[in-house]
């Protein structure tokens, strides 16, 4: 076992909850039932940490085993770091026929012939998930494993998500996967954010929507005495209208934890009496950015409240209905 994977190791166990670490080496499985009996989990993350260390080198495993532990711990906790979604586009007339092998060779055969040195894992998961690892090398250098790139793609779907992809490597790995998935390009979303789930489940639509309908829903008949008073009458009213609108824009039901959403207007200075300003190119730049730890549910929550007004304004519906959270905005031109 050679000083790279002892660090990797070592930097992998300080990232593992305490709690899990009995549970992930266990579905690692390269060590022997009695030596994993023999870690005692009740001690300091640095004992056992140092006690795992010198069964793996009893072990005699390499940078490639560590790897696979570690996969098997980002896979099962995957809404660490920042993610960025892609979409591959033009696909081809054979491009849904692409089964886990074809893909697997396509893609490291692809990637090694953009970037010498480089080390590619790639794993199924339960989910159907295609789980790929790239470890980036520079030129006669070995690949740093300390620096992976992470890539998730869902077969038969359009969508790929990254995590930690240098601008560097970013134009191979895109090129690696738009010819190992047979379409003809790939681009932005302009989604992104930490929780790899919610970013799933908001792309490929997997929660409870109501689409809108014409005409309002007929209201729920009040069991309330007939002496209420008008303006109730008024207020329920008006709350079930925020709360159908709401439900018509976010949906009923759980919604993706989608963290953050950014929009960015670009627009000219438009001042009569200023005409030095006003005779500018250059567009004037203004960024906003809401969070939240469930954004989607907090809108909901303001639309149905009455917090803010219904209906709820494009610019935030299309966060769900367009599947972004990153927009631009131009002079009567949105953009992204």
């Amino acid at each position: 076992m050679d000083n790279l994977a002892k660090h990797l190791l070592q930097r992998l166990m300080r990232r593992i909850p305490a709690s899990m670490l009995q549970s992930t080496l266990d579905k690692w499985g390269r060590l022997t039932a009695e030596k994993r009996k023999s870690l005692d989990f009740t001690q300091s993350k640095l004992t056992i940490t140092q006690e795992l260390v010198a069964l793996c080198e009893e072990s005699e495993l390499t940078v490639k085993h560590i790897t696979e532990l570690e996969m098997i711990y980002v896979t099962e906790n995957p809404n660490q770091g920042m993610w960025h979604t892609f979409q591959l586009l033009d696909p081809e007339d054979d491009a849904h026929s692409v089964e886990l092998m074809q893909f697997k060779e396509q893609f490291k055969s692809h990637l090694s012939e953009l970037k010498r040195n480089v080390s590619v894992k790639i794993k199924k998961h339960t989910d159907e998930a295609v789980w790929i690892r790239v470890a980036w090398g520079d030129g006669l250098s070995r690949p740093n494993h300390l620096k992976a790139t992470y890539v998730v793609h869902y077969l038969q779907t359009p969508y790929v998500f990254v995590n930690a992809l240098s601008s560097k490597n970013k134009p191979l790995l895109l090129q690696a996967l738009t010819l190992s998935t047979k379409h003809q390009q790939i681009k932005a979303a302009n989604l992104s954010g930490q929780k790899l789930t919610a970013l799933r489940d908001l792309l490929m639509r997997q929660y409870q929507q109501v689409f809108p309908t014409k005409y309002p829903s007929p209201l729920p008949e009040s069991d309330q005495s007939i002496s209420k008073l008008r303006i109730e009458k008024v207020q329920a009213e008006a709350s079930a209208n925020r709360h159908r609108m709401a439900g018509e824009t976010f949906g009923d039901g759980m919604l993706p934890a989608l963290q953050s959403a950014f929009f960015q207007l670009e627009t000219k200075f438009k001042d009569p009496t200023n005409e030095a300003m006003t005779q500018r190119d250059e567009p004037f730049i203004c960024s906003v950015k809401f969070s939240s730890s469930n954004l989607l549910e907090s809108l909901r929550h303001c639309a149905s409240s009455g917090i803010a007004s219904t209906p709820v304004t494009p610019l935030l519906s299309s966060i769900p209905l367009k599947g972004r959270n990153y927009f631009v905005i131009t002079d009567n031109v949105p953009n992204a």
